[in-house]
């Protein structure tokens, strides 16, 4: 048998976004009887929240609906690029930015915006949360779940 698949789900800080997109895709990989078969990972932009738990309020948007976000906020790394099969930015600035680090073409094609994925919401990116009111979490969330049942379908097709 390969290997397990490995995603990195990747967005400014790694305390909202990307945190919720790997406890959520952690969830539907379990759910569906296929966690045996991937690692999934997440990591920011910036090292500013290095070491620190995702925003409580990311943390409680997930809870409500059952996910439980306990990924620790670290840095994109440069091994990244070569460790993991896809890295799934958050937004345009994200992708920019990942794509900015990337030394081969190769790793380049890794990288994906978690929207391209929607199934249903047609969102061009995952907006940051971090400044608003709980809606927006609401709105991640909604969006993550969506992009997660899209990313997954792509990954086992």
């Amino acid at each position: 048998m390969m290997g397990k698949k490995r995603i990195l789900f990747v967005c400014l800080g790694n305390i909202c976004r990307s945190a919720a997109a790997e406890a959520v895709m952690k969830a539907l990989l379990e759910r569906k009887g296929l966690a045996d078969r991937y690692m999934v990972d997440s990591a920011g932009i910036l090292n500013y929240h290095a070491g620190e738990p995702a925003d409580p309020r990311m943390i409680a948007a997930a809870k409500v609906r059952g996910y439980d976000v306990t990924s620790i906020s670290r840095p994109v790394l440069f091994n990244d690029f070569d460790d993991f099969d896809i890295i799934v930015g958050m937004d345009d600035d994200n992708v920019e930015s990942l794509m900015d680090k990337t030394h081969t073409d190769e790793q380049r094609r890794k990288i994906h915006q978690m929207t391209e994925f929607c199934i249903l919401m047609h969102d061009t990116y995952v907006p940051d949360p971090y400044y608003g009111g709980s809606a927006g979490f609401t709105h991640v969330m909604d969006l993550l779940e969506d992009a997660c049942e899209g990313l997954l379908n792509y990954l086992e097709n």
